[in-house]
């Protein structure tokens, strides 16, 4: 029960940081990731919520799977409380929007789901009511011996559409 209770405290401070993000005006030119985590662009918002350690010296099955849980109960307890807000989210396969998936496609996706769609598989969606705007999250990870991120996104409505 305390990692249960641990997951509660840290979405309050997950939730904080996403209502931040959604609540920012989007900027007029790509930024590089700021010392907040957090970074973004004309139509996009990107952050890190929470951060594990590198995994250069131990790549052991069971570090791993210790800190893919935790990611994964701190984006549960997050999800939770989006889900009380704006109903259940959309699985979104981030698969398709790598540009394999046929030789007509003939435009990159717009980010955030370029980056996103090198980091991870797929994200929760919440279509934000009376808004433009979805919010997304994600656990990805740029290379296996990188750090787990637990990722925020808030992006335009029509970066979804493929």
């Amino acid at each position: 029960m305390v990692h249960d209770s641990l997951s509660a405290g840290a979405a309050d401070a997950h939730l904080s940081a996403v209502d931040d993000l959604i609540a920012r005006p989007f900027p007029e030119q790509k930024a590089r990731p700021g010392e907040a985590g957090r970074w973004g662009g004309p139509g996009y918002h990107l952050g890190v919520l929470r951060e594990s350690r590198d995994f250069w010296n131990d790549r052991s099955e069971e570090v791993v799977e210790a800190v893919e849980r935790e990611l994964e109960a701190d984006l549960a307890a997050l999800a939770k409380r989006l889900t009380s807000r704006w109903g259940c989210p959309e699985t979104v396969d981030l698969w398709p929007y790598l540009g394999f998936d046929g030789p007509d496609r003939q435009q990159p996706a717009p980010e955030p789901l370029v980056f996103l769609c090198n980091v991870a598989g797929s994200m929760q969606v919440w279509r934000l009511p009376d808004s433009d705007r979805w919010l997304a999250l994600a656990i990805g990870q740029a290379d296996p011996d990188f750090p787990l991120q637990l990722l925020a996104a808030v992006g335009v409505a029509a970066a979804l559409e493929r």
